[in-house]
């Protein structure tokens, strides 16, 4: 299983600073992450994020879905990461996520149907595969 990255709201005040700086900002408009790279720590590039699921309550990002295969879009599965196992890394310019390709290809995923994303068994099976803690807690 994957031990994931600490939480971006884990980053501490130098962090924080250092992305400010590095970006001009700390923050980011949710149709702006869409198209944002993913590696994995080594710096193999994983995918890139097609979507960010939000709570509509809280507003708070839940899941980020990594496209994943395929071919100019055909044949490619959608992964939903749980938000807390991404960390922007300003060196690489997208988000570090702690998984290899095969933990990936073996990670819950849906294709061409939006899952159900209240439903919390699903959810749990999604945030225990990554080993992080679900957001609804």
């Amino acid at each position: 299983m994957a031990s994931v990255n600490p939480p971006a709201s884990a980053m501490n005040n130098a962090d924080i600073e250092r992305e400010r700086e590095s970006t001009g900002s700390s923050v980011i408009a949710a149709d702006k992450v869409a198209g944002t790279a993913v590696y994995n720590p080594r710096g193999d590039r994983l995918g890139t994020i097609d979507a960010v699921i939000l709570e509509k309550v809280s507003g708070k990002a839940v899941y980020a879905v990594l496209s994943f295969g395929g071919f100019l879009g055909i044949g490619e599965s959608h992964y939903p990461l749980p938000w807390s196992t991404l960390k922007y890394d300003t060196r690489q310019g997208g988000y570090v996520v702690n998984l290899d390709k095969g933990m990936l290809e073996k990670a819950p995923s849906y294709d061409d149907v939006d899952p159900t994303w209240d439903d919390r068994d699903w959810g749990k099976r999604v945030h225990d595969y990554y080993r992080a803690t679900p957001y609804w807690i």
